[in-house]
């Protein structure tokens, strides 16, 4: 990536920095195939354009090494969708309709929605089935991936970017409709949740269990 513009390789490390949550220039120069001078060059960029922010960690002896992670304006600056709509609907909703008919309208989107998906990913294998989700996901504004767990059947889809996270910082219950959504488009898996960004993690992460 040696040869890549400034404005490319400030989108690869804005990238690589909301899925790893932070790293250190040493880290992204590395997976950027960049020197770590010209890797810090790029990052007080990004700061100065308030996108980034390090905190300084220690190592052993010896000056301490930057952290680099996002700011909110640097989460902001991956798509959000239409967050303003839609925090303007839920709160209308949940102004006139109790939790529960808003939790109920919310999860038979989520089965409109899980049955568009399963129609798009097909019958093939789980790993198949996720890659293809993943890739609709990422049409969506999500950044997201999926691996198989070591040593067994399970999988994991790790979404480090959600397209409507401010809408669920503003409604959790979002977040209770994306589990069902996974949920009921894996139908064959039992899924659970195990990382969740509104309780402190980098990403949501779900991992799915094949039922048999």
């Amino acid at each position: 990536m040696t040869s890549s513009s400034p404005a490319t390789t400030h989108e690869a490390a804005l990238t690589l920095l909301l899925r790893q949550g932070e790293a250190s220039a040493g880290e992204l120069a590395e997976q950027l195939e960049l020197s770590v001078q010209v890797m810090r060059r790029h990052l007080r960029s990004l700061e100065d354009k308030g996108l980034v922010e390090a905190s300084p960690q220690a190592i052993g002896r010896g000056r301490p090494s930057n952290r680099w992670r996002l700011t909110s304006a640097g989460r902001g600056h991956f798509p959000d969708g239409s967050e303003h709509f839609a925090l303007g609907l839920l709160q209308s909703m949940s102004e006139s309709l109790s939790p529960s008919q808003v939790q109920s309208l919310l999860y038979n989107q989520a089965e409109l929605l899980a049955k568009s998906y399963r129609s798009q990913i097909g019958n093939g294998a789980l790993g198949q089935r996720l890659e293809k989700l993943v890739e609709l996901r990422r049409r969506e504004g999500y950044v997201a991936d999926c691996e198989a767990e070591p040593g067994g059947p399970n999988w994991m889809l790790q979404e480090y970017h959600c397209s409507v996270s401010r809408v669920a910082e503003a409604f959790p219950v979002i977040c209770d409709q994306e589990l069902q959504l996974m949920r009921k488009t894996f139908p064959d898996c039992a899924v659970e949740r195990v990382h969740w960004k509104l309780e402190g993690g980098h990403a949501c992460g779900f991992r799915l269990q094949p039922l048999t």
